[in-house]
């Protein structure tokens, strides 16, 4: 059953992560539950100890503010596994509630997998799950949050600030908090789209969700990780008269992230890619970089491509892109654009 739209009603009468462990406290619960407390749809990957080895199992779909029954029925006590990634709905890239543990999943479907030990062998992508210590075999919860502290109910709420940012439609924001400009910009969402005033949170979350996947198709720079490691990305541009360079993304591998929200309007753009190695050695930078810009060690916006060092930053050869089609790009990465360490 559809949850009750409490800030529908409040609408048409008024006017990178943290995880979180402990039992459930639902009595009548039995299997192994999460909620999600952030404001991005999550899409929920989990392992569980069967016979000699792990079944991991994917994918299940948690909205903002709800919570899911990741494993139903008696569980097994012991080390469980999960790992957790944002809609590709969300701009900015996906985020991710993971650990160390490297177990194998299906990309692009739901699936039900004994884990091999070598992924690429079998097709698989690779993903670093969180251990979780289940000490009841009737039930357990677990929760995920932001950095910002929502409770479920305005982790939901959030989240519809963030969808409507997401779709176009909204910018204001990201607070929890169903004010005026939030509830304008619902029913104008519902009106354009000649939907019931009485919609459920559920589906207004739905909709918003593919009306912003769709938009994510049609607009903007994506980055693609066609290797099988992960990346971290940065992109250089114009911005007005001067040069800006902008990162991290992280990609995992086969993942892509939307860099740029906007239609496209210049064909300049440039990328910039290292590669992690596996065992924690150097990364393999991108090799055919052949523009400089400056990029910094943590997250970063640099206007100005001059006398990085000066400016404590370091210089890094981006690549140019191709030009623009109908105001979008896709770049994708792959194993050839990145050099040996100490190559290049």
């Amino acid at each position: 059953m559809a949850q009750a739209h409490w800030f529908l009603r409040s609408l048409f009468f008024l006017g990178v992560t943290l995880f979180a462990w402990q039992p459930a406290s639902d009595a009548q619960s039995r299997g192994w539950e999460l909620c999600n407390e952030t404001s991005f749809i999550v899409q929920v990957a989990t392992g569980r100890p069967e016979g000699g080895g792990t079944v991991v199992n994917g994918w299940t779909k948690i909205r903002p503010g709800s919570c899911e029954l990741l494993l139903d029925g008696q569980l097994t006590p012991g080390a469980h596994y999960m790992f957790a990634q944002s809609s590709n709905a969300h701009r900015g890239g996906r985020k991710s509630w993971r650990g160390d543990e490297r177990l194998c999943v299906e990309s692009s479907s739901s699936f039900t997998i004994e884990n091999p030990p070598d992924c690429h062998v079998m097709g698989l992508d690779e993903r670093a799950f969180k251990p979780v210590l289940i000490e009841n075999r009737t039930a357990w919860k677990n929760t995920i949050r932001e950095t910002d502290s929502y409770n479920l109910r305005r982790a939901r709420a959030a989240g519809v600030q963030r969808l409507l940012g997401d779709a176009g439609i909204y910018t204001g924001a990201i607070d929890g908090h169903i004010g005026p400009r939030t509830r304008t910009a619902i029913r104008q969402f519902l009106e354009d789209r000649e939907l019931a005033r009485d919609t459920s949170d559920d589906d207004l979350i739905d909709i918003l969700e593919q009306v912003a996947l769709d938009r994510a198709r049609n607009v903007g720079l994506t980055l693609c990780n066609r290797t099988d490691g992960r990346i971290w990305s940065a992109i250089g541009r114009r911005r007005g008269e001067d040069w800006e360079s902008r990162g991290w993304w992280l990609l995992e591998a086969g993942g892509c992230a939307r860099v740029i929200d906007e239609p496209l309007l210049q064909t300049e753009h440039f990328v910039f890619g290292e590669l992690e190695d596996p065992d924690g050695g150097v990364p393999r930078v991108l090799s055919r970089g052949s523009d400089v810009f400056c990029i910094a060690r943590s997250k970063f916006a640099i206007i100005g491509r001059e006398d990085c060092e000066a400016a404590a930053y370091r210089r890094a050869l981006f690549a140019s892109t191709p030009a623009p089609t109908e105001r979008k790009l896709v770049y994708e990465f792959f194993e050839r654009d990145f050099a040996e360490p100490g190559e290049g």
